[in-house]
């Protein structure tokens, strides 16, 4: 290419570089912009990938069926079968006795209460509500299907770990001694478990030491506060502090060389605690749990009993090693083999938690529902939306059709404005102090909650309805006053109907801020513990954004799964808002 100058002597095929350069500039501002929503997708996907897994655990319910005799002189002694004298018997003991007769071997009372906790409270209730119902089976007995706990909930599904089945290869013996055993095998099957056990030292040895250097941080703190002690009665507080954190110290790191004395094998049997990982038998029809072993020999208590008195030879047997150890899991090692025994039994059952959708809330992880916070919600939007639309819908066309261009409609344009950058925690306080302490409105009443979230919402309706009022073409107007139509008829006729689709496009924005609102409502009592359902706007309720809130905080473990399917159902009812509010703007859509 031939370059030539300009009368200024600048080039004129320098013009190809800018082009490119250009160009370049382009497609990095793309590259940008391809980057950013990759990266927001990548968060949304991740967000709603992380819920929905953690609210897998809730879709599922477990349910443990048994035989239950409903004896006559316990349940209904005086032979009326009246519903009301069934409800009034012990079906809380009924249950008891249930579990007492299936595990005979489970004694003692820590024992037994732990078998005990593997039922769900409620499911004597729920038992007592299918025989009044029917007092016909009273007399019988049936299979029935009782609610598992949440813990023995949360066992079943995993979150606990599982057993792991480890390979033998020896013939077993074992010599019985009342409830405990010792387990001979001729292979060492036990030095696998061994080669585990003494790793877990390792780590709580390894434990100890970081403790100690934490210690020993300490041990320099008040070493220098000695040395700079001004006086002998400083100088002695600091030394006393100085004498116990050395004294820690030193312990914690005499405990971890003793751990690691034991991990590396100094002793040929080693004894296990509830700090490392459970080791179980599976044998002759029972379960054996190891207290101290060594590669070939073993040492157990037994939690569930034998076929025989002493069995030996035995070349079916089976290790089973748990991933928790059992002070780190909820679920104890007598609930474990009771569960064990009723999985294999058949009696354990998963289904689909219709119950979730159904119920209301309770402080027992597997009874609690979503059913009481989403009709709250749905009667607290629905005042909210009955207020906050027509009263904001009306603001918007007097200020932007009616109203006099002055100070006092500046001052009241300004103050709206104002009112959309409130904290909505603000809007709680008004509520509180005016509509319940003054107006005397039900507290934790959707009514009230309504009425604060429809104060919230109005500066957005107010807002979003007049850009969509100004929108409508002037000419709209003119013509309508041209043949003869007075100004509220052509704002009324022919302005709200071309405007309503930016109207509802604002509704939904300050509805959907209001679904998620919880401050305001904590503020006014609808954080309570709600049980029944809400029948109407002036009975008691909560809403599903301070359901999740509360479920949040409870230290159940059950309640994670609870309140990300919570959360989804709360997605779910913002979606069904939007959709509703969609099909009425395409409805009143106008084009021109």
């Amino acid at each position: 290419m031939v370059e030539t100058t300009t009368g200024h002597g600048r080039l004129i095929g320098g013009g190809d570089a800018k082009l490119r350069k250009r160009r370049f500039a382009e497609m990095r501002l793309k590259a940008y912009g391809i980057s950013a929503i990759a990266v927001a997708g990548l968060a949304l996907f991740w967000l709603l990938g992380s819920v929905l897994w953690t609210a897998s655990g809730a879709i599922t319910e477990s349910y443990i069926t048994l035989p239950v005799t409903l004896e006559a002189d316990k349940i209904d002694p005086d032979g009326t079968r009246d519903p009301k004298t069934i409800l009034r018997a012990n079906f809380g003991g009924l249950t008891k006795d249930v579990l007492k007769e299936n595990f005979p071997f489970v004694t003692g009372r820590s024992a037994r209460r732990e078998l005990y906790d593997i039922v769900s409270g409620g499911a004597a209730f729920e038992l007592a509500a299918k025989v009044s119902s029917d007092p016909g089976l009273v007399g019988q007995t049936i299979d029935y299907r009782f609610l598992a706990s949440d813990v023995a909930d949360l066992y079943l599904k995993g979150d606990f770990g599982g057993l792991d089945r480890l390979a033998t290869n020896g013939t077993l013996a074992i010599e019985l001694d009342g409830d405990t055993a010792v387990l001979t095998s001729t292979a060492d099957d036990f030095a696998a478990v061994l080669v585990q056990v003494r790793a877990r030292l390792t780590q709580d040895a390894q434990r100890l030491r970081r403790q100690a250097a934490r210690q020993n941080n300490a041990v320099s703190v008040y070493g220098a506060r000695v040395a700079a002690a001004a006086d002998d009665e400083t100088r002695a507080g600091a030394q006393a502090q100085l004498d116990s954190a050395t004294a820690l110290r030193d312990g914690l790191l005499a405990d971890a060389e003793k751990l690691e004395a034991r991990a590396a094998g100094g002793a040929e049997t080693e004894g296990l605690d509830s700090d490392n990982r459970s080791v179980f038998v599976q044998a002759a029809g029972g379960w054996l749990k190891l207290t101290s072993l060594s590669a070939s020999r073993a040492e157990a208590d037994v939690l569930a009993p034998l076929d025989g008195s002493a069995p030996s030879g035995i070349t079916d047997w089976t290790l089973r090693l748990s991933d928790l150890p059992e002070a780190a899991r909820k679920v104890s090692d007598t609930q474990v083999v009771a569960l064990e025994v009723l999985r294999q039994a058949g009696a354990i059952e998963h289904v689909f938690n219709w119950r979730f959708f159904r119920s209301s809330d309770s402080r027992e992880p597997e009874l609690a529902g979503i059913w009481g916070a989403t009709v709250g919600s749905f009667w607290t939007m629905l005042v909210t939306f009955l207020l906050a639309f027509p009263i904001g819908v009306s603001a918007a066309i007097y200020l932007e059709e009616f109203a006099p261009r002055n100070r006092f409609t500046d001052l009241i344009e300004v103050n709206i404005n104002n009112l959309a950058a409130v904290p909505s925690i603000v809007f709680g306080l008004l509520g509180l102090s005016v509509f319940l302490g003054v107006f005397g409105v039900p507290r934790s009443a959707p009514l009230a909650g309504g009425i604060v979230l429809a104060l919230m919402t109005l500066p957005t309706i107010i807002i979003a309805a007049r850009a969509a009022i100004k929108a409508v073409p002037p000419s709209i107007r003119d013509a309508a006053l041209g043949v003869g139509a007075s100004k509220v008829q052509a704002s009324f006729h022919h302005v709200l109907p071309l405007a309503m689709p930016g109207i509802l496009t604002g509704t939904i924005i300050g509805m959907a801020q209001a679904l998620g609102e919880t401050a305001p409502l904590i503020m006014i009592g609808m954080v309570a513990f709600i049980v029944d359902i809400p029948g109407g706007i002036t009975d008691s309720a909560t809403v599903l954004p301070v359901q999740v809130f509360r479920w949040s905080d409870f230290p159940e473990r059950a309640f994670e799964a609870k309140t990300s399917a919570a959360i989804l159902v709360l997605l779910a009812f913002l979606v069904v808002m939007n959709a509703v509010a969609i099909v009425l703007r395409r409805r009143f859509e106008r084009r021109w």
